[in-house]
């Protein structure tokens, strides 16, 4: 009997915004943190759907595209914008991540909030990172703007 390695736990499947936000909810409620919610629904109110007509509510393929906006109370301050295209946007003190799939929501705000995330100083060239890692080996890194470095930020410089 050989010995088989270990693959990596894939994050668990949110198939829709409304998956995403109970897993943000749950998060929330973990690290007992506030959490406001505001949902857009229908192909005339969601954010990437400029091209739909007035009152047009479902998507050319008959779906009912929803978008939610969601605010954690405490620090770091962070939003995340979950779009219906399996992706989302997330905000860490003013620092965004666009592009973030969604399923990989949970364990980005985990990382956060557990204390994984970091602000990485690079001498030259100069600069500071804001540095998110995700099990599996998945690193999400985003520059921060001189002079933006919040106290949250400064107090996880490595």
């Amino acid at each position: 009997m050989g010995h088989r390695p270990s693959q990596p736990a894939r994050p668990p499947r949110l198939p829709t915004t409304e998956a995403a936000v109970t897993a943000i909810r749950e998060i929330a409620d973990e690290y007992r943190l506030e959490v406001t919610v505001s949902d857009d629904i229908g192909a005339d109110q969601t954010s990437r759907r400029t091209s739909a007509g007035a009152f047009t509510v479902l998507d050319a393929d008959g779906s009912l595209p929803h978008e939610a906006f969601v605010e954690l109370g405490g620090s770091p301050a962070v939003t995340v914008q979950v779009f219906p295209e399996d992706d989302a946007k997330i905000t860490v003190d003013g620092v965004e991540f666009a592009d973030v799939p969604r399923d990989a929501v949970p364990a980005f705000l985990r990382s956060v909030y557990g204390g994984l995330a970091h602000v990485k100083a690079r001498f030259f060239p100069p600069g500071q990172w804001l540095v998110v890692p995700l099990p599996g080996d998945e690193t999400y890194k985003e520059l921060v703007f001189r002079g933006a470095l919040s106290p949250w930020m400064a107090r996880n410089v490595r």
